[in-house]
């Protein structure tokens, strides 16, 4: 067993299983490497007949040389016939949901909470979260002690913020900003949500054996069937050609198009890099998506389109915002703009990645397609592996976003199955099989006209 350094806890790496480094210059302490990653300074002892293990603190916060004093004073105290673990546990019993909260925020901010998928959380996540405590958990159940929290007070929770009780008004950390917070039925159940994850972190934390959360009826948040149709489509494409008749929101209707024609999210679009677009395999490899890293297929007009922008920009980001190397930020506020007071004022860009969704069913493609194409965690199996695409999902994205710029730019389709339709398809095997032969186009489309 080696000393305890800081370059070997340094240098622990995360295993299958929760390890440990035991100390020779100190037997009993250790360093705990959690499969996490996350690495804690304990000690082990015995103490009325029971082995008991003590955890002294994170490492990073405790160094090595901290934590054997440290150490060194606790085996004191259990010679004097006092047990850490039970003070500890007597402590933690007095805990308030204000205090707990804290002790989530710290881990939360140090990246030790995990998130969908076994994942850190993300920056934007955290931001929601401490609002959420900071706006609707604390104020309604922050002085309550945590182990006194009842099924009945999460029900009560639940029920005032739906009626609003935490509604407020507050300064932003900008130049006269202001925020409003608002409850409502989804507001609730995202906040109780999170509550029972914080009380299932003091369980494992040992501060409460249960949590009263667990089977508390929660209001189903709403679910977003809005999409657009043909004649919207053409709608939003006027809208945006119009809009790009002004220089300032040029950008911003490049933007739309491209969310349009990929069914992405926002961010994805908007802070996408150049090192995540591969042109030759026709997808978007994107390193941080809300699943992971993901594989996009994209559409040959995205392709072409990038290809064409490539040419011209030659910073970090697709989409650059002002002098610096940053993504555009100016996104949400001409969004705005371009739509208010306008037939599609209540379309969001979570419409168009729906719509996009929609139209790819309404063009029969299956649903494990469709979540390939949009970066679903159901689609996330093939991703994993694809690094020369699928030709299906090639020629699928192909014929969605084919159809969709279609549509934008004012084009009627004389076919209620455009994906389906045989002089479309073999157009599309075509182009496939010309890039894996010599075989020259003409001689592949002989033929080939629609029955």
């Amino acid at each position: 067993m080696p000393k305890l350094t800081k370059r070997i806890a340094d240098s622990a790496k995360a295993r299958v299983k929760d390890y440990f480094i035991w100390d020779d210059e100190l037997p009993g302490l250790g360093l705990r490497v959690y499969t996490s990653g996350k690495r804690s300074y304990v000690i082990h002892y015995r103490f009325a007949g029971r082995s008991r293990r003590f955890t002294i603190g994170l490492h990073g916060f405790w160094t090595p040389e901290r934590a054997r004093q440290q150490a060194k004073v606790l085996f004191g105290k259990i010679v004097s016939g006092e047990d850490p673990s039970e003070q500890r546990q007597l402590n933690h019993q007095a805990i308030t949901v204000k205090e707990l909260c804290k002790l989530y925020l710290d881990d939360l901010n140090a990246g030790l909470i995990m998130g969908k998928g076994g994942r850190p959380k993300k920056p934007t996540t955290i931001l929601c979260d401490i609002g959420r405590i900071h706006r609707h958990i604390i104020p309604l159940v922050g002085t309550r002690r945590v182990k006194d929290v009842t099924k009945a007070d999460v029900n009560k929770v639940l029920k005032d913020v739906i009626a609003g009780k935490t509604n407020c008004s507050f300064k932003t950390g900008k130049l006269r900003g202001r925020s409003i917070v608002r409850g409502g039925a989804g507001a609730a159940s995202r906040t109780v949500g999170l509550l029972g994850g914080i009380l299932t972190y003091a369980i494992e934390a040992g501060i409460i054996e249960a949590n009263p959360v667990h089977g508390v009826r929660r209001p189903k948040d709403n679910v977003r069937t809005r999409r657009l149709d043909d004649s919207e489509y053409r709608e939003l494409g006027s809208l945006l050609r119009e809009a790009s008749k002004d220089d300032k929101y040029r950008r911003t209707v490049e933007i739309i198009r491209q969310l349009a024609l990929t069914g992405c999210r926002r961010s994805e679009i908007v802070a996408l890099r150049w090192a995540e677009v591969d042109i030759g395999s026709s997808c978007l490899r994107l390193a941080d998506s809300k699943e992971g890293a993901s594989v996009r297929p994209i559409g040959l007009p995205v392709v072409e389109y990038l290809e064409e922008r490539g040419a011209k920009i030659s910073k970090t980001y697709v989409f650059p915002g002002g002098e610096e190397d940053n993504p555009f930020g100016s996104f949400p506020n001409h969004w705005e703009k371009i739509f208010d007071n306008t037939a599609l004022s209540e379309v969001t860009p979570h419409v168009l990645r729906h719509s996009f969704a929609s139209v790819a069913n309404d063009l029969g493609f299956t649903e494990a397609t469709i979540a390939a194409l949009i970066g679903h965690s159901r689609g996330s199996v093939t991703s994993k592996y694809i690094h020369t695409l699928d030709s299906a999902l090639i020629i699928a994205a192909d014929t969605i976003s084919g159809y969709i710029k279609g549509l934008l730019d004012g084009m009627e389709f004389k076919y209620t199955s455009y994906a389906l339709d045989r002089g479309v398809r073999k157009a599309a095997l075509a182009r496939f099989l010309k890039q894996i032969s010599n075989t020259s186009t003409d001689d592949l489309m002989l033929g080939s006209k629609s029955s």
